[in-house]
């Protein structure tokens, strides 16, 4: 018996690399020093721009939003979602990204549709003016079953000490913002996909798309919607929302002593919720749990710059609106 009968495929894995090299180097920013296929992935950073830089590092998945991606045969994108997933969990802290990896692991390594994921990171790496300067791809016969497969990325950003954004100087009377979604992002797909088994292509007249195309919509960045205003804009927290919901998510950056109160009526919830909600006659308050509800981030400021963020967000044509206000707990 050889490695490969053992159901680790070497060979598959050098294709792998041999495809995406080309492509991955696109993401490449003057900062990346190594190859991808190195041991490690160098990145040298101009601290000179910098007075204090702190970096920030995140590290997610896209949980089973990849059941979702092999039921409809669709693995494009994947990466892109865990990119700007993982984004929006830096730049809430003020953060802006420098560098990606990635792990990628699966029962038996199948070279087109691992490539159609890597291609998605190149996407999302693109997009986020991010580097993806190295990963891994793990076959683990036995820990996986064939055709299944699992991806995490992890990110590293860099912003001022003085900028970072932690919700500490949050008070009663700040107010909360929201910006759309786009769609579940990467949150709520087990009870998504349970309530929707086997009617992926079922269509709907309030959507576009059959369900499961829907579904699958890519998890927004607000990196360039965000970043350049932290240069002007007197924001005091930002939230991203994503399992555990509005109230969670916005909690985790409230100081102690105080909390929320949320005008569930202040936006009108897409249809896609609903159609979840009525579809597997989900209670409203499991539903406000497990998904963003419509709004992916929420901006905390004081109530004297709500109008200035409103009319700078209402000239990009971005819908924003006053979701509440931070209490008293």
């Amino acid at each position: 018996m050889d490695y490969k009968q053992s159901g680790v495929d070497i060979a598959a894995g050098e294709e792998l690399v041999k495809r995406i090299k080309p492509v991955v180097r696109q993401t490449f920013t003057p900062g990346v020093l190594s190859e991808l296929g190195s041991f490690g992935g160098f990145f040298e950073i101009d601290f000179s721009a910098y007075k204090n830089a702190v970096l920030v590092s995140s590290v997610d998945g896209v949980g089973t939003k990849l059941k979702l991606a092999a039921d409809l045969n669709t693995y494009n994108t994947i990466g892109n979602c865990l990119v700007n997933h993982c984004t929006n969990d830096i730049l809430v802290c003020g953060a802006k990204p420098l560098f990606f990896l990635d792990y990628y692991a699966t029962g038996k390594l199948l070279v087109n549709e691992a490539e159609q994921v890597i291609l998605g990171l190149v996407e999302g790496c693109k997009e986020n003016d991010c580097a993806l300067i190295g990963g891994e791809t793990a076959e683990m016969p036995g820990l996986y079953r064939e055709g299944d497969f699992d991806i995490a990325g992890t990110i590293v950003g860099i912003v001022e000490k003085h900028k970072i954004i932690n919700g500490k100087n949050i008070n009663p009377g700040d107010v909360l913002l929201g910006l759309n979604s786009t769609g579940l992002h990467t949150n709520g797909y087990s009870l998504a996909r349970k309530i929707f088994e086997g009617r992926l292509q079922e269509t709907f007249s309030d959507l576009e798309l059959p369900i499961g195309q829907e579904l699958l919509t890519i998890h927004r960045s607000y990196l360039k919607l965000i970043h350049p205003m932290l240069d002007w804009a007197e924001i005091k927290g930002l939230a991203h929302i994503t399992g555990g919901g509005l109230v969670s998510n916005t909690m985790r950056i409230i100081p102690e002593g105080l909390g929320l109160t949320i005008d569930w009526e202040s936006w009108e919830t897409p249809p896609l919720f609903k159609i979840i909600q009525n579809e597997g006659q989900v209670p409203l308050e499991d539903m406000k749990r497990t998904f963003n509800m419509g709004i992916g981030l929420v901006i905390i400021v004081d109530k004297t710059q709500v109008d200035r963020l409103l009319q700078h967000f209402k000239s990009l044509n971005e819908p924003c609106r006053v979701l509440g206000e931070v209490v008293l707990s």
